[in-house]
C-alpha cells in the first residue's frame, strides 16, 4: 500500500464530503436523484474550481479502483445470507439483470452511432 500523503488524505476527505453532502441534499430536499450522483455532481463542480485537486484525487482513484473486488465482498456475503429469496426469485432475478444488461447495451450502440452520424462529419474524420 502506499504511503499516505497529505495530498491523498486530503482527497478521500473531499471524496467523502461530496459523499455526504450529495447524502445530506437528497434527504433536506426530497430530489429524485441518489445522493451519490449528487455528490458526484458536486465532486465534478469542486474539480472545476479547484484543478489543483485532481493529482491526489487520481492517486486515490487509481487505489480504490485497482481494490474495487474487494469493495463487492459484503454484497456477495449477503447475498448468502438470502438463500430462500434467491431460490424463490432467482430465476426472475437472473432473467432481469440479462435483459436490462442487453437492453443498455443495444441503447447504448444506437445512442453511440446517432451520436457518430450526429456530430462527426467527413471533415473532422
Amino acid at each position: 500500500m502506499p504511503c499516505l500523503t497529505a495530498g491523498m488524505l486530503r482527497a478521500i476527505f473531499l471524496l467523502l464530503a461530496c459523499q455526504l453532502a450529495g447524502e445530506a441534499i437528497h434527504r433536506l430536499t426530497g430530489l429524485a436523484l441518489p445522493g451519490s450522483v449528487i455528490g458526484m455532481v458536486l465532486l465534478v463542480g469542486w474539480l472545476a474550481l479547484v484543478p489543483l485537486e485532481r493529482p491526489g484525487l487520481v492517486a486515490v482513484a487509481g487505489w480504490l479502483t485497482a481494490h474495487l473486488a474487494v469493495m463487492f465482498v459484503p454484497a456477495a456475503v449477503g447475498l448468502i445470507d438470502e438463500g430462500a429469496a434467491l431460490s424463490a426469485y432467482g430465476i426472475g432475478l437472473v432473467a432481469a439483470t440479462i435483459v436490462s444488461t442487453v437492453l443498455t447495451l443495444v441503447v447504448t450502440a444506437l445512442v453511440f452511432r446517432w451520436a457518430l452520424a450526429r456530430f462527426v462529419t467527413e471533415d473532422s474524420a
